[in-house]
C-alpha cells in the first residue's frame, strides 16, 4: 500500500437554510463579488432571488456571468477572466452544477494568467494562483463542489480536458439538498451514473489498499443504487436527495482513493465523446461503463469483479467467480437502463463509428490509459466504443 496525504480545506454547510451564512463567507475574502451560473434555471427555482438577497445584505458588490454551458467551453473562462481583470474581483461564487463550478475554477486561475485560458488545459501551464471559490450546488453528479479537478472543452478542436490544481479547491461549499428537487429525472439518473463512475474509477483496482477503503466504497454504490430510483420517483423526498449529494461529494474529494495511483479508464473516453458530440457526461458514462467492464474482465481481474457482485449487489458469493462476476455486470446494465430508463447504446442517441479512431487515439494519449485498471491502447478503446454502438 503506497503512502498518501490527505487535505480537504473546504468548509461545508450541509442541509436547508444554510444560505444565511453567504455573506459572512464571501465577506472573508472581500467586497467583489463575481457570481457565475448557466442557463438561468437558478432564477426559475428563486435560488438567484435568494443569493442577491444574501450579497446585498453583506453589502458586497456584485458582478455576474452568465449562460455557461454544460460541457462548459474556454469561451465561458475567457469571459470570467476578463471581468476579474477589469474589475478586480475578490471572490468567485459559482452557483449550479459540475460545469458552472469547473468553469469558475479555471475563471480563478485565469485571471492570474495573461493568455488564453486554453493554454493552462493544453500546454499545462502550472496554476499556482486561483481567485477563492464558494459554490452553492444544484445538482448532485461531479462532486466538483469539493475536489480539486476541473474540464473544459474546446468545440473548434474537439478537445476535452481536465486537469487538477489544489489552488482551485473550493473555499467553502453550500449543499442544500432541497435545490435539486427540481432536477428532472434524465439528469438525476445521469448525475448517479457520474457518481457510481468516479467509484469505479478507484473501486477497480488490483493494488492491495485499505480494507476499510473498499467498504466505504461499497457503502457509497449501494447508496446510490438505493436511493436514485427514490428521487426519480418522488423528486422531493429529501433524504434521498441528501443521500445522493453527500454521495457525489465523497465519490471525488480524494478520500476513497487512499494509496493508490492509477489512472482513470471510463472518464478519458467519456470526453471524447462529449468532446465531439458534446453529448450528457452521466450518459456516455453509462453507456461505456458495463462495455468497459466486460472487455476488463478477465482471470487476473475476476476477482474484483467477483467483490463488486458479492459485497454490492449481493449475489450469492457461493457461485463461480465468473458467474458472480458476469451477473455483476448485468445488474449494472438493468440499473442504468432499466431502472434509470437511460438509453444504453450510442445508436440510440446519433453517434456512429465515424470519429472513434481519432477519438480512441486522444483519450488513450491525453488520459494515459495504459496506466490504467488494466492498460488500453487506442485499439483498445476504440474496441470499446465499437461494443458500445
Amino acid at each position: 500500500m503506497n503512502a498518501f496525504v490527505y487535505d480537504i480545506p473546504t468548509k461545508v454547510y450541509f442541509g436547508e437554510n444554510q444560505l444565511k451564512n453567504l455573506g459572512a463567507e464571501l465577506s472573508k475574502f472581500g467586497k467583489k463579488v463575481l457570481l457565475t451560473y448557466g442557463g438561468g434555471s437558478i432564477k426559475k427555482i428563486g435560488l438567484y432571488d435568494k443569493i442577491i438577497e444574501e450579497i446585498n445584505k453583506a453589502g458586497l458588490e456584485l458582478y455576474e456571468l452568465s449562460g455557461i454551458d454544460p460541457n462548459p467551453r474556454v469561451s465561458s473562462v475567457n469571459a470570467g477572466a476578463d471581468i476579474c481583470k477589469k474589475e478586480n474581483i475578490d471572490v468567485l461564487l459559482a452557483v449550479g452544477g459540475g460545469s458552472v463550478i469547473d468553469c469558475t475554477k479555471y475563471i480563478g486561475a485565469a485571471a492570474y494568467y495573461d493568455g488564453d485560458a486554453w493554454d493552462i488545459l493544453l500546454k499545462k501551464v502550472p496554476v499556482k494562483k486561483c481567485l477563492p471559490i464558494i459554490t452553492v450546488l444544484t445538482l448532485s453528479a461531479t462532486g466538483s463542489e469539493m475536489d480539486a479537478g476541473g474540464v473544459i472543452s474546446n468545440p473548434e478542436t474537439n478537445d476535452k480536458i481536465g486537469l487538477i490544481f489544489p489552488v482551485m479547491q473550493p473555499k467553502v461549499s453550500f449543499l442544500d439538498p432541497t435545490l435539486t428537487y427540481t432536477v428532472n429525472k434524465f439528469h438525476t439518473a445521469c448525475g448517479a451514473a457520474d457518481i457510481l463512475s468516479h467509484i469505479f474509477e478507484v473501486y477497480f483496482s488490483m493494488d492491495q489498499d485499505l480494507y476499510m477503503l473498499d467498504c466505504v466504497m461499497e457503502g457509497l454504490m449501494k447508496t446510490v443504487l438505493k436511493y436514485t430510483p427514490v428521487a426519480l420517483a418522488e423528486p422531493e423526498n429529501y433524504e434521498a436527495r441528501a443521500n445522493l449529494m453527500w454521495a457525489s461529494s465523497w465519490a471525488i474529494n480524494g478520500f476513497i482513493n487512499g494509496g493508490k495511483r492509477q489512472a482513470w479508464s471510463c472518464h478519458p473516453m467519456e470526453h471524447e465523446l462529449s468532446a465531439f458530440y458534446d453529448i450528457t457526461h452521466g450518459l456516455g458514462l453509462a453507456i461505456l461503463t458495463p462495455r468497459w467492464m466486460e472487455y476488463t474482465l478477465n482471470e487476473n481481474t475476476v476477482s474484483k469483479f467477483y467483490q463488486f457482485g458479492v459485497n454490492v449487489f449481493s449475489i450469492d458469493e457461493s457461485l463461480p467467480q465468473m458467474e458472480v462476476a458476469k451477473q455483476s455486470i448485468d445488474l449494472l446494465k438493468e440499473f442504468f437502463f432499466e431502472t434509470l430508463g437511460l438509453q444504453s447504446t450510442l445508436t440510440e442517441i446519433g453517434i456512429n463509428d465515424a470519429n472513434f479512431n481519432i477519438m480512441a487515439r486522444k483519450a488513450a494519449t491525453l488520459g494515459s490509459t495504459k496506466y490504467a485498471f488494466q492498460p488500453l491502447a487506442a485499439e483498445d478503446i476504440e474496441k470499446i466504443f465499437r461494443m458500445c454502438l
